[in-house]
């Protein structure tokens, strides 16, 4: 109950407060000798099981006096008891057991000294006894319940602090497996591709320095091998970095736009025309889009090289004020009309930019040629 949202156990108690006090003032006012001083008790009284939820020792310390003023002045029965019930109930299911035992021996103990010595001349006092023992029934049923519904809370209490464990038990083992699978991804990567860009690297050194020391002019070709398995050593061991410390998104750990010369000077060395536009104000971007917009330019500028036909490519950089344009077209063979069917490269693309909360656009252009279009989001400028 406690747990209902905002104000509805306020409104839940303010209703079952004005219930009791209508019922027990209907009572009192039905019962011939009944004042003032009695209807007040009985607001009094009703209006303290506004608090029985949330402060339910001043509940009980309230209505007990109140309700017992009115069962001794006027007699009206068992319903006098009502709120005192009620108030027993609150205190026990809040775990305090004595406070809840004292007032109801009080209440039952006054009661029943105050009906005796009150009762009138033809009534049997065994009458009295046996509504005071009904009473005490009552009493103990109030504690008995408060007691339960303690038990139920502490129990339901236990139940959800499990399944948090269990869940966060859980996540913490899905988390430790995907460590050790990046663990052994980088290690199978660090034992097959190092060695074997390591030997591309060093072969193509080797050639380079003997073509320079015969003399002879070294092909442009064996110089962007070596330039790129260069590169690509580098962009291994920032792969390596990422899969065995990813909870630093600070670090540097892969390419970013600062090196698109770089990346086009490459691929200028390798036969593949082409130029780079830059539009808007240059600055710093959030690191996954930097990494990003500079793979996307990447797997754009190296499928232009093995597809487009010895076309020529321009790269195109828009710093918008909300999103990061990245535009890769190219003159080659793609025709309007041919059916188009993406590759990994595309595929790799189109993941990149959605995670990011972008747009991807990608397929024939109309004057002919392929055309890459990625709209990444900044976030706030500020």
């Amino acid at each position: 109950m406690t747990s209902l949202p905002g104000w509805r156990p306020l409104a839940l108690d303010g209703a079952l407060a004005a219930v009791v006090a209508v019922l027990l003032a209907v009572t009192v006012l039905a019962i011939p000798g009944a004042g003032a001083l009695d209807l007040a008790a009985v607001l009094v009284g009703a209006a303290s099981l506004v608090a029985w939820r949330r402060a339910p020792l001043v509940s009980l310390l309230v209505a007990t006096p109140c309700m017992l003023v009115l069962a001794v002045r006027v007699e009206p029965g068992p319903p006098a008891a009502f709120p005192v019930l009620l108030a027993v109930f609150a205190v026990v299911r809040a775990g305090h057991l004595l406070p809840a035992a004292l007032a109801g021996a009080v209440f039952l103990g006054a009661s029943l000294a105050g009906n005796l010595a009150a009762a009138a001349p033809g009534r049997d006092p065994q009458e009295i006894l046996q509504d005071t023992t009904l009473l005490l029934g009552w009493f103990v049923a109030a504690g008995v319940a408060g007691t339960v519904s303690r038990h139920r809370q502490a129990y339901l209490e236990q139940v959800e602090q499990r399944a948090l464990e269990a869940e966060r038990t859980r996540e913490e083992a899905a988390r430790r497996r995907a460590g050790e699978e990046r663990l052994r991804i980088a290690r199978e990567l660090h034992d097959s591709l190092t060695h074997s860009i390591s030997v591309i690297k060093v072969q193509a050194g080797v050639a380079v320095h003997l073509a320079r020391k015969r003399g002879d002019e070294v092909p442009t070709a064996l110089l962007a091998i070596q330039e790129a398995s260069g590169d690509a050593m580098r962009e291994l061991r920032a792969t390596l970095e990422v899969l065995r410390d990813p909870e630093d998104p600070g670090a540097d750990h892969g390419s970013g736009l600062d090196r698109l010369g770089d990346l086009v000077k490459r691929a200028r060395s390798a036969g593949l025309p082409a130029t780079v536009t830059v539009c808007g104000e240059r600055r710093e971007l959030p690191a996954e889009v930097d990494r990003a917009a500079y793979r996307i330019v990447q797997e754009a500028l190296t499928n232009v090289t093995r597809h487009a036909g010895g076309g020529a490519a321009s790269v195109r950089i828009d710093y918008g004020g909300a999103e990061l344009v990245v535009q890769v077209d190219d003159d080659g063979l793609a025709t309007p009309g041919e059916p188009h069917v993406p590759g990994v490269g595309l595929t790799g693309m189109r993941e990149r930019v959605t995670a990011l909360g972008g747009r991807l656009l990608a397929g024939p252009r109309p004057e002919g040629g392929f055309s890459v279009r990625a709209e990444l989001p900044l976030g706030d400028p500020s």
